[in-house]
Order: C-alpha cells, then structure tokens, then sequence
C-alpha cells in the first residue's frame, strides 16, 4: 500500500509532461476536427471516446500508474482546463483554440457548402429542426452550428437582434466575428 505514495521527482515531472502533451493535442484535434467531435454522440461516437479516454489516461499515467501518479495526472488535467479557461478570455486565443460558430440555415436556406464544412448531413439537420418544434425549413430563420458542438434553431417568426448573430461565419451580411 505505501508504494502507492511513493514517486520519484523525475516520475512526478514526467506524468506532467505527459498529461500537458496529451491535454495539447486533445485540444488541436478538437480544433482541427471541429465542434462536431464533442456534439450529441452516437453509439459509435461514445466509443471512440471511451477509447480516447483510455489512450489518454494510460499514456499520462506512464506504465505502471500509482495512486499519486494519478492524483498528479489528474490534477495536471484540471490545471490545463483553468489555464485553458483564462486564456480563453483573450480573442485572439479563444479563436485559436475553438472554431467560430456555422450557419447551417439561414433564412430558411439550407447552406450545404457549411453543412459540407462541418461535416454535417442533413438528416442531422432535419433531426434538429424537429427537436426544435419546427415543422419545416419555413419554420426556421437561423440553424447554427455552435462552438460547443450544439445545434441551435432560431425561428422564423421572431425577428433576430443583430447582436445575437455577431459572432456567426457562413453567411454573407452577416457581421463577422467579434
């Protein structure tokens, strides 16, 4: 049981590099393949994850992980994502680290070259203009991508303050970014 606390400097030093190394490339793969890699997930999608999780956790906890090597991995993960979290207050990294918000629809025009983009179907689309209670693309003002991998449906009905569609790309005369 003592072996469980016990670690060497150099191990300690080595499970943060790891959880750092690992924590950076989730993040450029989350990037580079959109906020599609962490939408609503199919089985299949859930899988990849727990594997994910698997590869990650075992590759920060080195060969033979402790319970301290854990406590440091773990604690290393959370520190990232507070370090993440204020970096994130500043534009200019905040649009390095997440991809903007799509237009999928606008005006009740689907805009298949964004669809394309994000790699979205429209069978995907369609499933959420219905969990929205839309009965139609007629129904729909705005369907945007967010940056959070959600699906938001703004209806057609209400008019739409500019300050709402700010920070959307996709769609031209619609302000650009903040």
């Amino acid at each position: 049981m003592s072996e469980q606390f016990h670690i060497s400097p150099e191990t300690a030093a080595t499970v943060v590099v790891a959880a750092v190394g690992v924590y950076v490339v989730f993040v450029v793969l989350v990037r580079v393949l959109g906020q599609r890699s962490l939408a609503t997930m199919s089985s299949f999608d859930f899988g990849c994850v727990v594997a994910i999780g698997a590869v990650i956790g075992r590759t920060a906890l080195l060969i033979d992980p402790t319970l301290l090597i854990g406590v440091i991995a773990l604690t290393t993960f959370f520190v990232m994502q507070v370090i993440v979290g204020l970096l994130r207050q500043v534009p200019l990294v905040d649009r390095l680290i997440n991809r903007p918000a799509v237009v999928l629809v606008a005006d009740g025009v689907v805009l298949h070259d964004n669809l394309r983009a994000c790699r979205i179907v429209e069978d995907e689309l369609r499933q959420a203009v219905r969990r929205a209670g839309g009965h139609g693309l007629g129904d729909v003002g705005w369907v945007v991508l967010e940056r959070n991998g959600a699906v938001s449906v703004i209806d057609a009905a209400s008019p739409v303050d500019p300050w709402v569609l700010a920070d959307l790309t996709g769609v031209p005369g619609v302000a650009q970014g903040r």
